[in-house]
């Protein structure tokens, strides 16, 4: 096991074409790799454009099953080349079910386990209700040597239930592909800096290193315009930010961290040690009875 860890996050712009998407997250893994990352995290369904701002039955043809998959394939192959870990964010199909779900490769190319998303978003611009059934995998943490990695996917980032739930089960670093950027009807509104903070609070509040990787540029969808802002970051164990995307551009970004060291502070500074779940009843329920 190795005894430190660098994060690498690649950010880009996807276009509708699958074979030019995965040759530029491949590139830019292969970067983040030249410059030391041992685990590298690409954005959310990258291998098109962001479908989910309509409602149209025609995507259900971009869900393929995980066995035999050309992306994830291709991604196991350059895992194993390079000797890194990759989540690898893909539109899965199950027999008659269809989930928006993370296929956990390790640097061997081996496909570690698929984590399906938990919470899923309905709202003007992100309809993934219409085609994401919530997910059944529960919270996944995935042992490599690297380290105890934790995925969340989008809309998870905002609960702090999830992050919890992967710390306690052994994360040493928690993992978010994401596609956030404007949202309709409201051109004003910005979400980006609240966007960082809940994460960076994940960060902090369970003492590991937290990175994000989203998507950059404008895309239409069915005659719908939707811009996303980058901004991909990494924050360390205090949930300061130490590397950070820009709202445009292609960025690799890179930070180490010393696992042992991290290991040592959760367990000397009380987090976990002085939990009360007994008190914590009102979150397993719908309306805090």
């Amino acid at each position: 096991m190795s005894a430190t860890v660098t994060l690498g996050v690649v950010q880009f712009a996807c276009s509708d074409d699958v074979a030019e998407n995965v040759a530029t997250a491949s590139r830019l893994v292969r970067d983040a790799a030249a410059r030391g990352a041992n685990v590298v995290l690409v954005q959310e369904l990258f291998e098109g454009h962001y479908f989910c701002q309509e409602e149209e039955a025609a995507h259900f043809d971009r869900a393929r099953p995980l066995q035999g998959h050309p992306t994830i394939a291709a991604f196991a192959d350059l895992a194993c080349e390079l000797g890194v870990v990759i989540p690898v964010s893909f539109f899965e199909r199950r027999n008659q079910a269809f989930f928006n779900s993370v296929a956990m490769v390790d640097d061997t190319g081996t496909v570690l386990g698929v984590y399906r998303k938990s919470h899923i978003p309905d709202g003007p611009g992100y309809e993934e209700k219409f085609y994401f059934t919530p997910g059944d995998t529960g919270f996944r943490v995935w042992h490599t040597p690297f380290g105890a990695i934790g995925v969340g996917i989008c809309w998870d980032q905002w609960f702090p239930e999830a992050a919890r739930a992967m710390a306690l089960t052994g994360a040493e670093m928690l993992l978010y592909p994401t596609a956030i950027g404007s949202e309709p009807g409201r051109p004003d509104f910005d979400s980006m800096e609240h966007w960082r903070i809940t994460m960076r609070g994940h960060a902090g509040a369970n003492l590991m290193p937290v990175a994000a990787a989203n998507r950059i540029g404008t895309e239409i969808v069915g005659g719908r315009t939707q811009t996303y802002y980058g901004s991909s970051f990494i924050a360390g164990a205090a949930g300061e930010l130490v590397a950070a995307a820009g709202r445009d551009g292609e960025a690799v970004l890179t930070a180490s961290f010393d696992r042992a060291a991290l290991a040592r502070q959760r367990a000397a500074w009380g987090l976990f040690r002085d939990r009360r779940p007994g008190l914590y009843g009102a979150i397993a329920t719908a309306d805090g009875g």
